[in-house]
């Protein structure tokens, strides 16, 4: 008899087999999600991702012999549709450019919630970058640290309104455009014309992006 919920396919790819272990228990006590297998290498988890078939794939970044980057970048290449969550423990700009590049749906820190670690295996593929609470807070102090030479700031902050830095910092604490309306109690159509608007005022291409800029210059309130 099938389930009466969708099921979730997850492949884990972690060398640690302490945390590979308590990472299968966990998935697998979730009603709607099943651990389909662990690799300890990116070349082991290509080849299980082949007979596998998961629909999300949680990868390491230190791996022996191909790193996380490079297993990302082939999986994603054989099998377009599955997520790949990035697991780390030192979030760095360098590294959220290449994995983004290479595909990875987003960023879990490893030392990080497990909640935050389900909630990701959960959540649909909407075309954006997901990066965990923790992990953001790392990533962006160091695009802060990076970028407090650099100049205009003050022109970057000044050409948002006031509700447009209000929903900037909502997308920073990663929420989506229908959180940030019901937080905000405004329509989510409202949310999206503002979100579009703080992009082509930044001058980016998406929210990720936006994210990025924001952090880098300093224009996430309270991140200063």
């Amino acid at each position: 008899m099938s389930p009466a919920f969708p099921v979730t396919r997850v492949l884990l790819v972690e060398d640690h087999q302490t945390l590979a272990e308590a990472l299968t228990i966990a998935i697998d006590a979730q009603p709607d999600l099943e651990c389909v297998g662990a690799a300890g290498s990116a070349e082991e988890a290509l080849r299980l991702a082949r007979t596998r078939r998961p629909d999300v794939v949680l990868m390491d970044i230190h791996l022996p012999g191909a790193d996380g980057i490079a297993g990302t970048r082939r999986i994603k290449a054989t099998h377009p549709s599955v997520r790949v969550y990035i697991l780390t423990g030192d979030a760095t700009p360098e590294l959220f450019a290449e994995a983004t590049a290479a595909g990875a749906t987003g960023f879990l820190a490893k030392d990080g919630p497990l909640p935050d670690v389900l909630a990701a295996i959960r959540a649909p593929a909407r075309g954006r970058t997901m990066v965990a609470g923790g992990t953001f807070t790392a990533l962006a102090a160091e695009l802060r640290r990076g970028g407090r030479e650099q100049d205009g700031n003050e022109e970057n902050w000044a050409c948002l309104t006031e509700r447009e830095r209000e929903v900037l910092a909502l997308m920073g604490e990663g929420l989506g455009a229908r959180l940030i309306a019901k937080r905000l109690q405004v329509s989510e159509h409202t949310i999206r014309g503002h979100i579009k608007r703080v992009m082509a005022k930044l001058r980016v291409h998406n929210q990720r992006e936006a994210l990025i800029v924001a952090a880098r210059t300093g224009l996430l309130p309270g991140r200063r």
